[in-house]
């Protein structure tokens, strides 16, 4: 682990860090924020949308003056690898910037694009072994990482102790980002699909009350809501399935860090609770 800057802020102190990964067999970057006070910390992940990287979430969301008086500590990865010999595509949803937290299978993306066994075993493993942590932690994130957070969260519940995300693509086989990153990473049988599809996995029963709510926030002036986003499938899912969600309508909030910024303190209070019960 190489510690690339750090800064003191609210009190804690917040780490810009690079380690070699062996799921995506590069070097992966992130950001770790550990509050003042007497540890240990239980742990909430951070996972970014398309395009962004550990900085994105780091700079904007203003998580941290929360964090630091609730006693969490913040994890940011990159939302993909990168680097020479890293696949990539010039549009902005795919490749590089767009990992959308599954383990790729097919080519030219196999060999790196692991981005669900990076955050869960490797990320994992690095802050538990490098920070002061208690073991336990929760997981949120926004667009392609709420997407990520959510499906994380109920493939692998005994890592997570709650879970939540900003305008998340609810519905990846159901929705242009998602048809096209899925048939890339994982190939056209849809039904390898359907194990990263928040709201089928919901349907299908795969919470099974491991989470006793899922907070959605999402701003209902949001560029991508009707075509890419469509949260009305997880609330359709979650009441047919008995699982608890918690859906908020934004009025006048867009897609964008200023949304996240209104209203992560809420997350982390939300989360805080959880962790600490």
């Amino acid at each position: 682990m190489d510690v690339l800057k750090t800064h003191v802020v609210h009190g804690g102190t917040l780490r810009y860090l690079s380690h070699d990964s062996a799921a995506t067999g590069t070097a992966m970057k992130l950001s770790v924020f550990v509050p003042p006070g007497e540890a240990p910390f239980p742990v909430v992940i951070w996972l970014s949308g398309l395009t962004c990287t550990e900085d994105n979430f780091t700079t904007k969301a203003g998580a941290y003056e929360a964090a630091a008086r609730l006693g969490l500590i913040v994890v940011a990865p990159d939302t993909s690898p990168r680097g020479e010999g890293v696949a990539d595509d010039e549009a902005y949803d795919l490749g590089q910037g767009a990992g959308f937290y599954v383990d790729a299978t097919e080519a030219p993306w196999a060999p790196h694009f692991c981005m669900e066994t990076y955050v869960t075993r490797d990320l994992v493993e690095l802050i538990d072994a490098e920070f002061p942590t208690n073991g336990r932690r929760a997981i949120l994130g926004h667009s392609m990482g709420g997407h990520g957070a959510l499906t994380l969260a109920l493939n692998h519940p005994h890592l997570f102790a709650s879970v939540s995300a900003f305008a998340p693509i609810a519905s990846p086989t159901r929705c242009p980002w998602g048809e096209k990153a899925l048939t890339a990473y994982l190939g056209p049988d849809r039904e390898r699909w359907a194990q990263h599809d928040t709201a089928l996995l919901i349907e299908a029963g795969v919470a099974n009350g491991q989470f006793d709510d899922i907070l959605i926030d999402q701003g209902d002036a949001d560029g991508f809501l009707v075509e890419q986003l469509k949260p009305d499938l997880l609330t359709a899912a979650a009441e047919a399935a008995g699982q608890r969600l918690t859906l908020r309508m934004q009025p006048g909030y867009d897609h964008s860090y200023f949304f996240m910024a209104s209203f992560i303190a809420d997350h982390l209070a939300f989360h805080a609770k959880r962790l600490k019960a």
